[in-house]
């Protein structure tokens, strides 16, 4: 039984399986590529072949294929879109030729079978598919369009989502006065609603710094083709490719300024991963303090209690643990590391090309969706559904010997140091040690020390 097929480029004949829609060049790729069996992210398939839509009507309307063409290969793009084997046409491997010239020729290939079966005539991959653009200037651009869009339709909801619910939980545990703490160690109380807003004020600043990119995202090098020059395209095809493409995703891309700057660099993905790995600092910090207050809950601090979403241990009966703020924890890790491996890619651009696209790529948008699944599970099974321990909160309160901080304006530092180290000793609260050594009286006392009064910040 006939299992493949022959096929021929410039370098000679190749066999490729029978059914395979693609042609030589992605099977010369499968082979020469046998490295991590990843493939690109779907996300920027996706997003490439849209990109192919665009150039298609961009060129069937500059008069650079026919009009019947154009449509062919727009209608070829929309059922790959819809098929739910999509992926097992673009087989070739993450890392790869620098360019991602590969992965280019593959969607090129694939197009001009199903293209060339819609317009009962021969569709070619380099000639038709890619005219009027180079894998040069098209990957670069499919960064960009594939990561605004995600950024757009899936991060920036997901932490606003995320701020949303860290701001509403604030609200409902506003009554609530706990032990603050610096360098781990117990400090002057704060209201817990002050220290989620905290908490929010961190994610709303990241959506504002992600907003601030996406402008610069929203410009495409495509139309300066091989090395910026754009040699073989209409001088009017960036222009039309952006106005199509836009129609599209819904969303407004323009040509680059320089088409120099966005081939020869990954300036602007740089700054993106720069950013998310910003917002993963903020979630490790969130999931952190998650993970001490929870902590126990008999002998760690016991603040609050977590859902309990699974048995925590395979040896240890009752025992759960904070699962989803160490995923969270986790996926900040993978997205610093992510963000390394982007800040090297970047300096890659040597003259006139970058050549680690697909990595930067791959990483960009990994680390968005990675960002945006954990900020929708922090805020639906952490930050809402935890539970305060009220008890244990009052019993810390009580026992801090740092409430005397209060008295510094009234007894002096010296004396207040010297009553915060007996209370300490003593294990007694720090009002009674204080009326002990001070001529103020209980009810002044109370009054000074009162915690929600210290939330209060003044004298």
């Amino acid at each position: 039984m006939k299992h493949s097929r022959i096929e021929r480029d410039s370098l000679g004949e190749l066999e490729v399986p029978i059914n395979a829609l693609y042609a030589c060049q992605t099977q010369r790729a499968i082979n020469n590529f046998p490295v991590s069996g990843q493939q690109m992210p779907q996300a920027f398939i996706r997003a490439l072949l849209q990109a192919k839509a665009a150039a298609a009507t961009a060129n069937g309307q500059l008069g650079q294929i026919p009009e019947k063409m154009a449509l062919a290969i727009c209608k070829a793009v929309e059922t790959l879109l819809v098929d739910g084997t999509l992926m097992q046409h673009f087989p070739v491997d993450l890392y790869q030729t620098g360019s991602g010239t590969s992965t280019n020729m593959n969607a090129n290939e694939v197009l001009a079978t199903l293209a060339s079966n819609l317009y009962h005539h021969p569709v070619n991959a380099n000639d038709h598919i890619n005219r009027g653009q180079s894998s040069n200037d098209i990957i670069p651009s499919v960064i960009h369009i594939s990561a605004a869009v995600m950024l757009t339709e899936e991060l920036l909801p997901a932490l606003s989502h995320l701020a949303m619910s860290i701001r509403k939980k604030a609200k409902s545990v506003d009554r609530y006065v706990k032990t603050g703490r610096t360098h781990l160690m117990d400090a002057m109380p704060v209201r817990m609603s002050q220290s989620l807003d905290g908490w929010a004020e961190q994610i709303e600043l990241n959506i504002v710094r992600l907003q601030q990119l996406q402008p610069t995202l929203q410009t495409l090098a495509q139309g300066g083709t091989a090395v910026g020059t754009g040699i073989n395209t209409h001088p009017d095809f960036a222009r039309q490719f952006s106005r199509s493409i836009s129609q599209i995703t819904g969303m407004t891309f323009t040509p680059a300024n320089n088409f120099f700057s966005q081939i020869s660099a990954q300036d602007n993905a740089v700054a993106l991963s720069g950013q998310l790995k910003v917002t993963a600092v903020s979630i490790m910090k969130i999931a952190n303090d998650l993970r001490w207050m929870n902590s126990g809950p008999l002998t760690g601090l016991g603040e609050i209690e977590l859902e309990p979403l699974q048995p925590g241990s395979s040896i240890m009966p009752g025992k759960v643990n904070p699962v989803i703020p160490e995923a969270a924890a986790m996926v900040a890790a993978q997205v610093i590391g992510y963000d390394s491996a982007v800040t090297i890619a970047g300096q890659s651009g040597n003259f006139e090309l970058n050549v680690m696209l697909p990595l930067i790529a791959n990483n960009l948008l990994k680390s968005i969706q990675l960002l945006a699944n954990i900020s929708h599970l922090l805020a639906d099974k952490a930050i809402t559904s935890f539970k305060v321990n009220e008890v244990r909160l009052s019993q810390d309160l009580a026992r801090n010997p740092i409430l005397v901080t209060a008295l510094n304006p009234i007894i002096g530092y010296k004396k207040a140091s010297e009553i915060a180290r007996q209370a300490y000793q003593e294990k007694r609260a720090i009002i009674e040690v204080a009326a002990e050594n001070t001529d103020l009286s209980i009810e002044e006392l109370t009054k000074l020390l009162d915690p929600a009064k210290l939330t209060q910040g003044g004298l």
